[in-house]
């Protein structure tokens, strides 16, 4: 199944959610299985992202919905990367 480098930046409206609520974000991580996708690893992070994701969905139009339905509550930002298995990658240069 594809892998997704998911980056999340919290707005104010997420911020003062997840103070409230610390146990939000788990709840967040089963809308995600509910939206066709799971979320196999995840990090707070530290810079310009507050959320580093690798998330796991079957298509490209899963993960665009995912960003969007999420996206649309306005409580967090994302920006979303296909992943490449490396040895994956190096079998389609030797072709």
């Amino acid at each position: 199944m594809p892998t997704y480098l998911m980056l999340s930046t919290l707005t104010e409206k997420g911020t003062q959610t997840l103070n409230a609520n610390p146990a939000r974000l788990r709840e967040v991580n089963r809308d995600v299985e509910e939206l066709g996708a799971r979320v196999l690893h995840q990090w707070a992070s530290i810079g310009g992202y507050d959320f580093v994701n690798i998330v796991e969905a079957p298509d490209d139009v899963t993960i665009a919905n995912l960003s969007v339905k999420l996206g649309a509550r306005g409580s967090a930002r994302f920006e979303t990367l296909s992943l490449i298995p490396v040895d994956e990658f190096l079998g389609a240069l030797e072709k």
